[in-house]
């Protein structure tokens, strides 16, 4: 069913796709700048545009729901292929809000929207890209005969053969032996879709082109065609339609790959040109320009390359509660805050690796949904030549094992190989309490009952979080251990006695450590090492 709930389902479980397929993204990414970002940039722009949604509020309304991805889409889009999604964005929510109330026929409105203004949006639209991809989950889409789910069956499918016809029409693609980035970000766009609102996934895993899982080939080296453009710039307009009707037609005299999407008084600009000033001045012209961001091909290479000169090493750790935060902050980490309902953005982590002023970053994700933000943070980071490694930490308790470990005296990679290593060796416990009915591997929970969970899976179910927490430790040490860590929740405290003497009797050889974390959905943590 096409309404709020389901749209703001596909929007989170497409940005945790995306986060999963970022770096293959990156990898396809030769055309038409081979700098190897487009997966990142599509994650940040979808990464804002669920802010966007996330920020107003949840009242079930479809029209505003839809408005506000269109607008966070807008505001936050990166590079020439999040520019691209924004405006597919628009074009399909502006379909939507406006068109047909019947769900398939909704479907095939806005699938159409989204093509046509993303192909108006492109000065010289190139086909084998995100374009074409759009273009033939349209026109499936239109013919398609059936429900909801029929329609986005047959837009999935004709996008995944599009995806695959793409070396066939675009020689770049061709000579590296793969997709197009863009292409591929769209076609997990519509997958997740499709799960959303019609609940199946994909029929056929044949259409799925094998180039989208394979790096590309040496031919594409990362070495740029030295007749194109030096820079690319990127700013937010504040226009009329007139003036910028006037400046598609300037900065189309200036360079390529030029997109000025959006409306209502508000556009996102972005060009490929040797002349940045020139491109800034021609919006300053037009309107107010504002968040303007300028990158030399050139020199990115060259950062990427040699590192901006910074010195140190930082480690940033993403963690709730404040007695975590201090624990971190004591083995020399900067901290980037987890609050309950809300895990970091992909701004937060730059912002806190910028701040840094750091050659060399270790990021501690706190769970596996902070993985993906972490690592796009981390991409972003790297084009401006920081040298970035993300440990999978998911747990708590293995970023302070992480931390333990941390030398800044090693060698970079001998550091990151130790705490990974000290993480990984860190089997992990939780206490928190249930928020719906749901099947367990322990069996079904209500709302209200106290889940223990080892490793991630769900083994006791109880009433009682101290009774849970023993059993949690239990089984935790069953297998052995040298080092147990508790860490206890806001509202946990008194919980200490009984679980130190719980160890103790029953392992009076494990070393303890007791920590007061602070953290609110879950009242108790336990690592084992």
């Amino acid at each position: 069913m096409l309404e709020a709930a389901a749209i703001q389902r596909w929007c989170r479980e497409a940005l945790d796709a995306l986060g999963r397929a970022r770096e293959e993204i990156d990898a396809l990414n030769v055309y038409p700048v081979p700098d190897g970002d487009t997966g990142t940039n599509l994650f940040l722009t979808m990464e804002s545009a669920v802010e966007e949604m996330e920020a107003r509020p949840d009242d079930g309304d479809l029209p505003r729901t839809l408005r506000a991805l269109a607008h966070g889409a807008l505001l936050g889009a990166r590079g020439n292929s999040g520019v691209i999604l924004s405006e597919l964005a628009r074009g399909a929510v502006e379909a939507l809000v406006s068109g047909p109330h019947e769900d398939a026929e909704a479907l095939r409105h806005a699938l159409h929207a989204a093509a046509e203004a993303a192909y108006g949006a492109v000065a010289r639209p190139v086909e084998g890209t995100i374009l074409t991809v759009a273009r033939a989950a349209a026109d499936a889409a239109a013919v398609a005969e059936g429900d909801a789910a029929a329609v986005l069956r047959a837009a999935s499918r004709a996008a995944h053969e599009a995806l695959d016809s793409g070396p066939q029409l675009l020689e770049p693609l061709r000579r590296a032996g793969v997709v197009d980035a863009g292409g591929r970000g769209l076609t997990i766009l519509l997958d997740e879709l499709m799960w959303s609102v019609a609940g199946e996934r994909p029929v056929g895993e044949g259409v799925r082109h094998p180039a989208g899982h394979v790096r590309p080939a040496p031919a594409s080296d990362g070495r740029r065609d030295p007749e194109a453009p030096a820079f690319e710039v990127m700013y937010l307009l504040e226009a009329g339609d007139a003036a910028v009707r006037a400046l598609r037609a300037e900065l189309a005299e200036l360079g390529d790959s030029l997109l000025v999407v959006g409306g209502d008084g508000l556009w996102n600009v972005h060009v490929h040109v040797d002349d940045a000033g020139a491109a800034v001045e021609a919006g300053v012209r037009a309107g107010r320009p504002y968040r303007i961001r300028v990158t030399h091909f050139g020199e990115q290479v060259d950062r990427q390359r040699a590192g901006r000169g910074d010195v140190g090493r930082a480690v940033i750790a993403l963690l709730p509660g404040p007695g975590l935060g201090e624990l971190a902050r004591g083995s020399g980490a900067q901290v980037v805050a987890v609050t309950p309902g809300r895990r970091p953005s992909t701004r937060d982590v730059v912002d806190a690796v910028q701040q840094a002023h750091a050659a060399e970053v270790v990021v501690l994700p706190d769970d596996g949904d902070s993985l993906p933000v972490a690592e796009a943070a981390a991409e972003y980071a790297r084009l401006g030549g920081v040298r970035v490694a993300v440990i999978p930490t998911r747990a708590s308790v293995q970023v302070l094992a992480a931390l333990a470990v941390h030398d800044p005296g090693r060698r970079f990679e001998d550091d990151v190989v130790a705490m990974t290593a000290a993480a990984r060796a860190t089997r992990t416990g939780s206490v928190t309490r249930a928020v719906r009915e749901a099947l367990t591997s322990a069996g079904v929970c209500y709302p209200g009952d106290v889940l223990g969970l080892a490793d991630g899976e769900v083994v006791v179910i109880g009433h009682d979080v101290g009774a849970v927490a023993g059993e949690v430790l239990r089984l935790l040490l069953a297998t052995g251990g040298e080092l147990v860590t508790i860490v206890l929740g806001e509202s946990a405290e008194d919980l200490e006695r009984p679980l130190v003497a719980a160890v103790r009797q029953g392992h009076p050889g494990v070393e303890l450590q007791v920590h007061h974390g602070g953290q609110v959905l879950y009242p108790v943590l336990v690592g084992v090492e």
